[in-house]
């Protein structure tokens, strides 16, 4: 008999993390089902369900239990996960739902706790006689120290993982998986190509900054279409000064760098404060010297 319970218990274990994701999708219910409610009351007058508020959540969370505990012995986050509650009072190794006086307490424990802490408090909080001072502080002590215990269960649950609530260990109730759990298999290869990516987008991010585009530019135009590779025509034109190495255009204010090439002053003005290793686009020499280029040049020549 102690083998097989053995085995039967090394079958079908419940991992921490399953009951308390069990714990947290049971509390995400709980705030989506009030807020959905609540939603239904934003056209009357507002306040019109703070006198009744608690009231109101123990009803909604009575249906809960209704439709969960009582009738499946699992919550909405144990039945996703594939877990329901087991009477660990039986005797017996084969499962055993839970009984009537199990539910009614889980009810009583659950949502008439939660509902009593909130109208006494509400209550006793703006009466100033001595002896509803005294329930008061009797009421504060009791929740601390209910509070203490489910720490102290909270503890023995991270060493032996059975009970996960103080609510179970005192009904003795535990949760167990409704079917044998295969071996897990997770991939990472999505997770590793995401990595990678976002790895490879900072960096990106952190270089492209640090690259100076126009430079780059600048370079392999120089190197795609040196001087020596210009037509006769396009030299005579620089050489007459006809046209801004940068724009094409005819240069305004022209001015040179120290080269045989005319650029317009704004547009080599420009280049030079976005870039201070500057360098001419047509033969790459660098900026010497910024000066303004003395030439006379007849107006009859625009037309030429």
């Amino acid at each position: 008999m102690a083998s097989s319970f053995e085995k039967e218990k090394s079958v079908n274990p419940v991992l921490r993390i399953s009951q308390l994701d069990a714990l947290e999708l049971n509390k995400a219910l709980e705030q989506l089902v009030w807020s959905q409610f609540s939603s239904c009351f934003h056209g009357f007058k507002p306040g019109v369900l703070a006198h009744f508020e608690p009231e109101v959540k123990a009803f909604l969370c009575l249906i809960l239990w209704k439709f969960t505990i009582y009738s499946k012995n699992a919550t909405v986050g144990q039945a996703i996960l594939n877990i329901q509650y087991k009477n660990n009072l039986s005797q017996t190794e084969k499962y055993q739902p839970l009984s009537k006086h199990q539910k009614l307490w889980y009810l009583i424990f659950t949502v008439g706790g939660r509902w009593l802490e909130e109208r006494c408090y509400d209550l006793f909080s703006n009466r100033q006689q001595q002896s509803f001072g005294k329930i008061k502080s009797y009421i504060s002590f009791g929740s601390g120290l209910l509070k203490l215990c489910g720490l102290i269960n909270f503890l023995i649950f991270l060493r032996k993982g059975t009970f996960a609530t103080l609510t179970e260990r005192i009904l003795g109730i535990r949760s167990v998986f409704c079917k044998p759990q295969s071996v897990r298999q997770i991939g990472f290869e999505y997770m590793n190509r995401e990595l990678l990516w976002h790895g490879f987008a900072e960096f990106l991010i952190y270089l492209l900054p640090l690259v100076n585009v126009q430079k780059l530019k600048l370079k392999i135009s120089s190197w795609c279409l040196p001087i020596t590779g210009l037509s006769n025509s396009e030299n005579a034109l620089a050489a007459h000064c006809r046209e801004c190495s940068l724009c094409g255009e005819w240069p305004t204010m022209p001015h040179t760098i120290g080269c045989p090439h005319v650029f317009c002053y704004y547009c080599i003005k420009s280049n030079f404060l976005f870039d201070m290793y500057f360098t001419c686009p047509k033969c790459g020499s660098e900026v010497h010297s910024l000066q303004p280029l003395k030439y006379k040049i007849e107006m009859t020549e625009l037309r030429v």
